[in-house]
């Protein structure tokens, strides 16, 4: 009967280290998952932050080639409308394009600075489109003769298409 209750504490002190040491674990598993998530989260917060950083870089890239195209094709409109004078429509329109696009850039780049702000302090969704980073950077042209700025179809203007619509108008309503 002694040997029993030897045997029978034996095993209870051996359940009880055993209880111990698997709370230990426990706790200790609880705290290496904790520090996992945090480091996940100190990653996605930095592979964001970066991303916001490589957009501003490709819109400032952008911005610094599109400029010296709008110049370059203003002053080229400029000589060309002591030939054409209509030329000095496209000269406004670059001006004006030019002048909306500068004073939407400052703001945007604010936001996208204040996006990353909290990013940082935690208050914003971690999650960018994949697209938002995929596009390829801006490459100045190495030939002067690349075209850099393409507008798009509605945009330009066949003159002589609109001549010719507004000479067959008057035909048409004198007959």
């Amino acid at each position: 009967m002694d040997n029993l209750s030897r045997d029978l504490d034996r095993a209870r002190g051996r359940r009880d280290a055993l209880a111990s040491e698997a709370t230990t674990l426990a706790a200790q598993i609880a705290e290496i998952e904790a520090r996992l998530s945090e480091e996940k989260k100190r990653r996605e917060r930095e592979r964001v932050l970066s991303e916001i950083e490589l957009i501003k870089t490709r819109i400032k890239q952008a911005a610094g080639a599109f400029a010296p195209v709008v110049d370059g094709l203003s002053r080229a409109v400029e000589s060309a409308a002591a030939v054409v004078p209509e030329a000095r429509e496209l000269n406004s329109f670059l001006v004006s394009v030019a002048t909306e696009v500068d004073s939407v850039l400052d703001p945007l780049l604010r936001e996208l600075d204040q996006r990353a702000d909290a990013v940082r302090s935690g208050h914003a969704a971690l999650d960018l489109p994949s697209s938002a980073v995929e596009a390829p950077p801006i490459e100045l042209p190495k030939d002067t003769n690349e075209r850099l700025l393409r507008f798009p179809a509605w945009l330009s203007r066949d003159k002589e298409t609109d001549k010719k619509e507004t000479a067959e108008s008057p035909r048409s309503t004198a007959a």
